[in-house]
């Protein structure tokens, strides 16, 4: 919820054939007001029904001021575009169904329009990926597994490939592994509570640990990493998927009081969170051993978490006989592998083929995610040109 990432990439062919090239990207961060009430929107106790509905339509228009920005920075025409694929921003992830009568079922909410996106910059945009998986029966989560599969498989190598956002997330591949093979899940918080943490040491005035370096000088307070440890998330059987519902403002709220309690110091309990992500990183890589007998020979991270070396380092600590590098080390930009991966699923989508791994999601079948909107002619005209040709 720091902001929006948007990459310009050239890409060709589709499933293990697809190529892609990062042009440019850029990194447009919200202001704190639109940030606050993005967070607010995203808790039941103060979210609201019309604070839902302009937000949606605002973050259209936003996204669409982004890529205006980028298309300016990289100095390509907007004619050259062949369309935009937005994920969205995720105010609300439920994979699992709800006790209540009525309402028992899975679902998930990512706002910002596409429909305004389309008529803020004239171009196609596919978008809304997950709700395709969720009404298969998937958890809707890990998308990236998809695109991780058909970039990263190799004939040789036990892969992980791990995600370190708001929450972490892995896609393990096996050695010359098949579709099925792959298992993904999220391994627990991200740079979520690091950032929350950050933003209360700092009294705002830093939103996430730059490269780790406040982390860096604290120590880890054993007995609170223990207690964190036994969140009742990490002992769910594989695979699974969380979100910001359970490690959201009351986790943060509880974490605080206990470290004013114990009277911990900022930096350590900083420290000490930071540690209890790379721990649920590297446990969650032994629970996948013990389970499946899969040992890693490689992890392979992106997201902001890859920029942390503190979390890094702690990483290859509690794992020394892996190699840990960054997908920039493999050559794709660590920052820029979740816009490129949706660019990825919604080219797939345009062009008819299944988007999802139901190894990944849990979903009963494959499915084509993602919704498509082209609200002038020329953006119909572009969509019908490049994909639809071939169609009787």
């Amino acid at each position: 919820m720091d902001g929006v990432d948007a990459a310009l990439i050239e890409i060709e062919g589709t499933y293990t054939n697809t190529r892609v090239q990062l042009i440019d990207s850029i990194f447009q961060p919200y202001c704190e007001d639109v940030r606050s009430n993005i967070l607010k929107l995203s808790h039941p106790t103060t979210s609201s029904v019309n604070g839902i509905c302009q937000m949606n339509a605002y973050l259209g228009k936003y996204y669409g001021y982004v890529v205006q920005l980028l298309l300016n920075k990289s100095k390509v025409p907007k004619e050259n575009i062949m369309f935009i694929s937005s994920h969205g921003q995720t105010i609300h992830h439920l994979p699992e169904p709800q006790n209540t009568a009525e309402w028992n079922i899975a679902s998930t909410l990512q706002i910002g329009d596409i429909s305004v996106l389309a008529e803020e910059t004239g171009l196609p945009v596919v978008g809304d990926f997950r709700p395709a998986d969720m009404a298969a029966g998937g958890q809707g989560a890990p998308l990236m597994s998809y695109v991780d599969y058909i970039l990263f498989h190799d004939s040789k190598k036990n892969r992980a490939l791990q995600n370190i956002g708001g929450i972490g997330n892995v896609t393990f591949i096996p050695a010359n592994g098949k579709e099925e093979d792959v298992i993904s899940f999220d391994t627990g918080p991200g740079n979520m509570v690091i950032d929350a943490i950050v933003n209360k040491i700092t009294n705002g005035m830093q939103t996430y640990d730059d490269k780790g370096l406040l982390a860096s000088e604290g120590k880890v307070i054993p007995s609170l990493l223990n207690e964190l440890m036994q969140h009742k998330y990490f002992s769910q059987k594989l695979p699974k998927t969380t979100g910001r519902e359970q490690f959201d403002k009351d986790f943060i709220v509880d974490l605080w009081k206990k470290a004013r309690l114990y009277k911990v110091k900022d930096v350590d309990l900083l420290r000490t969170v930071t540690n209890w992500t790379a721990l649920t990183i590297a446990d969650s890589y032994k629970q996948l051993e013990v389970q499946h007998g899969f040992k890693m020979d490689e992890v392979i991270v992106s997201g902001g978490g890859s920029r942390n070396v503190t979390l890094l380092k702690q990483l290859q600590a509690y794992l020394p006989n892996v190699v840990i590098q960054t997908s920039t080390d493999v050559g794709i930009n660590s920052d820029q592998k979740e816009a490129i991966g949706f660019a990825i699923l919604g080219h797939e989508c345009l062009n008819g083929m299944f988007n999802t791994l139901t190894s990944a999601t849990g979903s009963n079948r494959k499915v084509i995610m993602g919704k498509v909107s082209f609200t002038q002619l020329e953006a119909y005209r572009k969509i019908k040109e490049l994909f639809m040709a071939d169609d009787s």
